[in-house]
């Protein structure tokens, strides 16, 4: 089995609701609306978090700038290529660079969302990942749309503008699923939500996030309870064969 995460920026559960797309994600995977991210709710740190399966506290980003963790957590994708899978990563947003050490990547796709506009980014960033992955073998990609969060900071969470930029996240969800490998497993998640014109907040509206996984050995239709965004990196190492580093915090919801 391999496993691509895909993740929308700022994408609150409860936006998704109508769109197609994402309803039929529904009824093919498990998944559930009601999860949670970790305090601050602000993209960074929450991308922390999920790759490392620790808290803010423990990896120390607690802002969208970096600094180097005083006491290193290893990775998701450290652990996965000290076990010799391979990994790629494709993203609009450079600050992501830093979710990984310098030689845990096999492929890495940047594209600069603002040059070009969010749609055209998250376009663009999924054709990237379709033809990599179509080409050339690869145990985890994570591919990171970005559009949602910025229509949300400048047109506020829950717009019309919002919904047509998750609109156009899931289209493209639904476009990369329809062209990968039977093999693979398909994560879908958020790293936080939003209210108003921002997030970063403790309200049950920044930090709720849905979580979707799909693939031919998970039952559809099962709704899962009580996750973390922490849990995802455990979940991905056991659907790949690997044991979890011993200091990640988060559980396989698969066990």
């Amino acid at each position: 089995m391999r496993v691509l995460l895909i993740l929308v920026d700022g994408m609150r559960p409860d936006a998704i609701l109508d769109i197609p797309q994402a309803e039929k994600m529904m009824e093919e995977s498990a998944y559930t609306l009601e999860a949670t991210t970790v305090m601050p709710s602000v993209t960074l740190p929450c991308h922390m978090s999920l790759f490392h399966s620790v808290d803010p506290g423990r990896h120390g980003i607690t802002t969208n700038l970096y600094m180097p963790q005083v006491r290193p957590v290893k990775g998701l994708c450290e652990v996965l290529k000290s076990h010799g899978r391979k990994c790629a990563f494709f993203y609009d947003w450079e600050e992501l660079r830093d979710l990984t050490r310098p030689g845990s990547l096999d492929f890495s796709f940047f594209w600069k969302g603002g040059a070009v506009g969010g749609d055209v980014a998250n376009d663009r960033t999924t054709e990237a990942a379709i033809k990599y992955l179509n080409e050339i073998e690869t145990d985890f990609a994570f591919l990171y749309l970005g559009y949602a969060d910025e229509t949300g900071h400048k047109y506020g969470f829950m717009s019309r503008e919002y919904k047509k930029a998750l609109e156009n996240s899931w289209e493209n969800i639904e476009r990369i699923r329809q062209t990968l490998p039977e093999d693979y497993a398909v994560l879908v998640t958020a790293d936080h939500g939003g209210h108003d014109r921002m997030h970063g907040t403790a309200m049950p509206e920044d930090m709720t996030i849905p979580i979707f996984i799909c693939g031919k050995e998970i039952p559809p239709g099962n709704r899962l309870g009580n996750l973390n965004i922490k849990d995802i990196a455990p979940t991905i190492a056991e659907l790949l064969g690997v044991e979890p580093d011993e200091e990640w915090e988060g559980k396989s919801f698969l066990s």
